[in-house]
């Protein structure tokens, strides 16, 4: 997970810093207000190989997570158990050759 955290702020720092100062600035809205610079966030990381990796492999726990912020909008700390199921699943994601691609014979 620190992988795609790293990859994530690397190549997508602006929209990581609006998303969560939006976030920061609108604690009980924050999903309304705040929509249009989450889907940047997700357009920016949804290319990368490794985010794709485990957004693929840990989809159901991350649409979990959603879901509990979607129902929770006004205390997201609730979904605290949700999020340790996603970021345990996404440490379990064998990202071998995805960070260090081997190189396929032509």
């Amino acid at each position: 997970m620190q992988v795609a955290m790293d990859i994530t702020t690397k190549y997508c720092h602006k929209e990581m810093e609006s998303y969560g100062q939006c976030v920061a600035s609108h604690p009980s809205t924050w999903q309304q207000h705040c929509q249009d610079l989450k889907m940047k966030v997700a357009q920016c990381t949804s290319s990368h190989p490794v985010i794709q990796k485990i957004r693929t492999d840990c989809s159901k726990e991350f649409t979990e997570f959603e879901h509990c912020l979607l129902e929770n909008q006004n205390s997201p700390t609730s979904c605290s158990v949700h999020v340790a199921r996603f970021l345990g699943c996404a440490e379990t994601v064998d990202l071998a050759g995805v960070v260090n691609p081997v190189p396929q014979p032509s």
